[in-house]
């Protein structure tokens, strides 16, 4: 049955496609857009159940745009060079950096140490640190760097307390779910923490030519992620497996045993620590920096930071700090689906396809605002249950944006409902990355995941429509929830 499932499924997009040609497009909307929306529905169905890998259904643009007249070639591949893409890009030369000499695994070990062998704590420390690394490196390597850690300590417990197993293991699940969520929670952050952040500057500039620094995003993402960490923390210690009271001895030692393998601070470890903070002090004092170097961009500072890399020299061997070879391992097929989802937002503008759609959406007429940005922080929420944060953000935001001014409510308010709740999906093994990864450790079964999840979901749900409805505003120094006529 599953090969007629993949089988139907690539069927079904091109053929839906084809359907939707054979249709009059409404009288209201342009021979363009109605092609585009036909292009959507293909993507949809294959960005929803992966029947190809989604990183190829994000090229079907350049094939496709040109021929129904949706966007030229060459405005359709400019989207994946936009700028954007290249910032993240240069974040990800730098995470590997960081990976290449192990400072990433120093910087956990001593967040970890410094925290105390308490439970509770020893997970806050996990939890912090994961989310810190999540911060600048991509929710999955932060994961697959964090889970080895995690193993040892948890079978160095479960090693001291032979007679205590039904505590370990507790310890272990609740161990191994807080790296996975905090993964995902860290991201939000900042604007390369996680992709959806980016399809939204992404989008928000495509569509009103708003840019959104990485210190802007900054003063709205880290607090909102250290919020959830906390709330996170308090749900999977206190009630899920109640820890609070738990007190194990053989965490710390195994952490100082880890310490003492990496030894002391290498050079390479220091100069890529230097570049590093060069790159996340540019990026938060980028105002500062442009009153002397007009025109200076995070993507500038970026990339910058990731050509350091290769100029300096290491101390082991006739090398740089990077090598190319060691460069290209960045993950290309996030790139090109990050790429695909600009594009398919320049399209939706181009063609007026979005305000199309939010002429359309009547449904929720008359509902508030509050209201609204709930029901869309659910919907999204348990969508990217099943499908990629980053797909369902590029298919979203570029529709949510027009419909907020068919609801005369400001754009931020859906797109960050959309955007945040994201990168909250915390029920199943499939829904994240950082999620299967812990899962493949098997501490945990699927219900655990589901059943711990599932209330996370509800209480992420909750706290994301609270701060976009009456935090968000007041750090975007937004004057009113109404749509600004400057956007109109």
């Amino acid at each position: 049955m599953n090969w007629f499932k993949t089988y139907f499924y690539k069927v079904l997009g091109p053929l839906g496609f084809i359907a939707i040609q054979f249709m009059d497009p409404p009288n209201d909307l342009s021979q363009s857009g109605f092609n585009l929306l036909a292009i959507t529905f293909w993507m949809a169905i294959w960005w929803l159940t992966e029947t190809i890998p989604i990183s190829v259904t994000a090229l079907l643009p350049i094939v496709l745009f040109p021929l129904l007249e949706v966007l030229s070639i060459g405005e359709t591949t400019q989207q994946y060079g936009h700028k954007y893409v290249f910032l993240y890009i240069g974040g990800f030369i730098l995470a590997i950096g960081i990976e290449r000499w192990n400072l990433h695994k120093r910087i956990a070990l001593q967040i970890i140490k410094l925290i105390g062998s308490k439970a509770s704590y020893l997970i806050l420390g996990f939890m912090l640190a994961t989310a810190f690394l999540s911060m600048w490196i991509s929710n999955t390597a932060t994961t697959v760097m964090m889970l080895p850690i995690a193993i040892a300590i948890a079978n160095q417990i479960q090693n001291q307390n032979l007679e205590d197993s039904q505590r370990s293991d507790l310890f272990s699940k609740a161990l191994m779910l807080s790296i996975a969520y905090s993964a995902s929670i860290g991201g939000i952050a900042t604007l390369i923490g996680t992709p959806p952040n980016l399809v939204f500057a992404g989008v928000l500039e495509n569509t009103y030519g708003i840019r959104i620094s990485f210190f802007e995003w900054m003063k709205f993402g880290f607090p909102v992620s250290l919020f959830l960490l906390f709330i996170c923390w308090k749900y999977l210690t206190s009630f899920a497996f109640k820890l609070n009271q738990v007190k194990f001895s053989g965490g710390k030692e195994e952490v100082h045993t880890m310490l003492s393998k990496l030894g002391r601070l290498s050079y390479e470890e220091k100069w890529v620590g230097i570049v590093f903070m060069i790159a996340a002090s540019g990026w938060i004092f980028r105002g500062l920096l442009e009153t002397v170097l007009v025109g200076i961009d995070d993507t500038i500072i970026a990339i910058s930071a990731a050509i350091l890399l290769f100029l300096i020299p290491a101390k082991k061997g006739n090398r740089k700090l990077l090598t190319w070879d060691e460069a290209v391992k960045i993950p290309w097929g996030i790139i090109i689906l990050f790429g695909g989802g600009m594009a398919l937002a320049k399209g939706f503008v181009e063609t007026g396809l979005a305000n199309w759609i939010a002429s359309q959406i009547t449904i929720f007429q008359g509902v508030s605002i509050i209201v609204l940005v709930l029901i869309i922080t659910a919907m999204v929420n348990f969508l990217t249950e099943v499908t990629s944060n980053l797909a369902t953000t590029a298919m979203l935001l570029p529709i949510l944006a027009p419909v907020a001014l068919s609801f005369d409510v400001h754009p931020y308010i859906l797109m960050i409902a959309v955007t945040l709740s994201a990168s909250c999906a915390f029920m199943l093994p499939v829904a994240t990355p950082p999620n299967a990864i812990v899962f493949g450790a098997k501490y945990l079964k699927v219900s655990d995941m589901a059943k711990n999840g599932f209330l996370l979901n509800l209480i992420s749900i909750l706290i994301i429509t609270l701060v976009v409805y009456f935090y968000m505003p007041y750090v975007f120094e937004l004057e009113t929830l109404a749509f600004p006529d400057i956007l109109k």
